[in-house]
């Protein structure tokens, strides 16, 4: 291999954009995470996914039972009230709160051009200050 070369490809990329509906919501993106990786061509190695938002995570958990999410939805809005006294003055500080808990970052192993997830997982956008339209980036490593 000549000097100055590199016998690993780039990283696929992709991003997937999000349209949310309310204030709070847990949207199931597994599908057009899945897209990407197929599309990628990818038979092995990581997706990262990562939401490029103060206000907003990801997460995996499970996607059978909607009521799932609207439990998960329902138990930040308890830890964290819309109208607690926050210092943050613009009306979302427990957006920001429920993002740093969620957290903005998930990673799922590639094997066999799929994604490893469990038998009931999928992964999530978390909406904590919609409606709004967001961007939830793709990156695929192959091993």
């Amino acid at each position: 291999m000549p000097p100055g070369t590199s016998k690993t490809r780039p990283a696929p990329a992709g991003e997937i954009s999000v349209r949310t509906e309310r204030r709070t919501q847990l949207l199931d993106v597994t599908a057009g995470v899945a897209k990407l990786v197929q599309d990628s061509g990818v038979q092995s190695g990581v997706c990262y996914v990562y939401v490029p938002h103060t206000t907003a995570g990801v997460l995996i958990n499970e996607n059978d039972d909607p009521d799932v999410a609207a439990d998960i939805e329902a138990a930040l809005a308890r830890l964290v009230p819309k109208d607690g006294s926050h210092r943050h003055a613009e009306g979302n500080a427990d957006a920001h709160i429920k993002t740093a808990l969620v957290g903005t970052s998930a990673t799922i192993f590639i094997n066999g051009g799929q994604l490893e997830l469990g038998r009931w997982q999928g992964i999530f956008f978390c909406e904590f200050d919609g409606p709004r339209t967001r961007r939830l980036r793709v990156k695929i490593v192959p091993d």
